[in-house]
């Protein structure tokens, strides 16, 4: 049968050696099983440059940049943990493209299809029977007086925490131009739902359905009991402004990072890209959580 999704890139997690491009890495021989699988199944397959690179993969399939992956593929298979799906969604998402995620790692919550079992489970996908959900990313800007100093999408949450050895930070907390508070703590997380199971949840924020419109702002260690987090609109924008604190930084999904200074304003809103993940068919947000987090599943059938 003909695959619904002709040009499929291969994107994978790979550790390069220190001064070395060699591909004596664990990650090489899954991907390249996966990615004469996908061959087989009549899609025309290139590999991202950096995985390729660090996997010898550019020996025997062609090799495109991440941009050009946008351009022209129309599936991204990602080997790895959610971290790998997480760096190349935010780079993906401006163009479309769906991605579909083999799970290399322990937990995870958008790779969910499992290594052992990928051939059964991505051959349909590649046909075209696959549910699909879609995601808002968040656009965060650093504004420095007028200026912005820095930007970046985020797919799971943006953090502002203190140093090492600092004291807890005070920030003022707005949404859509409202005062919200002052909050002291050791740093606040701004989380989509896709981010409600990652940070914010170790901080005792909720789990959010993907489908939930809804952003939630969660204190990491706060000075006050009371200060607990906050479930918001995502089409709500906010302000946090850095009243007090030392080495104060900003990340974005933990995949990039900003130096914080005194006054500085971190706006955080809903960007205009989505991401689109593909899962196999039947799949729902509540099997998974029962999968990942070990809920009990006594008495349950299907």
């Amino acid at each position: 049968m003909r695959p619904k999704f002709r040009h499929v890139a291969l994107i994978g997690k790979y550790h390069p050696l220190s001064g070395s491009s060699a591909p004596a890495n664990p990650a090489h021989q899954p991907l390249a099983e996966i990615a004469e699988f996908l061959h087989t199944a009549g899609c025309e397959v290139v590999v991202e440059a950096y995985t390729a690179t660090y996997t010898g993969l550019d020996k025997r399939f062609p090799v495109m940049a991440v941009d050009d992956i946008g351009q022209h593929c129309n599936l991204g298979v990602v080997v790895g943990g959610d971290g790998t799906m997480l760096g190349i969604s935010r780079l993906l998402a401006r163009y479309g493209t769906p991605l579909v995620g083999i799970n290399q790692g322990r937990l995870g919550f958008v790779t969910d299809i499992p290594l052992a079992t990928y051939r059964e489970t991505l051959f349909p996908i590649l046909l075209g029977e696959y549910e699909e959900d879609t995601r808002h990313l968040m656009l965060a800007q650093v504004l420095r007086g007028s200026r912005c100093v820095f930007e970046d999408l985020a797919v799971n949450d943006v953090v502002i925490n203190r140093g090492a050895t600092s004291g807890m930070l005070e920030l003022r907390v707005e949404v859509d131009g409202r005062f919200v508070a002052n909050q002291r703590a050791d740093g606040l997380i701004v989380a989509t739902p896709t981010g409600s199971t990652a940070y914010a949840l170790s901080v005792g924020g909720p789990m959010m359905h993907p489908a939930t419109c809804a952003w939630v702002i969660a204190p990491i260690a706060p000075h006050t009991l009371s200060n607990r987090p906050i479930v918001i609109s995502d089409s709500s924008q906010v302000v946090l402004e850095v009243v007090g604190g030392r080495d104060v930084s900003a990340n974005f999904d933990m995949q990039s990072f900003a130096t914080i200074l005194h006054g500085d304003r971190i706006s955080v809103r809903r960007s205009d890209y989505q991401v689109r993940f593909l899962h196999p068919k039947g799949w729902n947000y509540f099997a998974t959580l029962r999968k990942k987090l070990g809920w009990n599943e006594r008495g349950y059938s299907s």
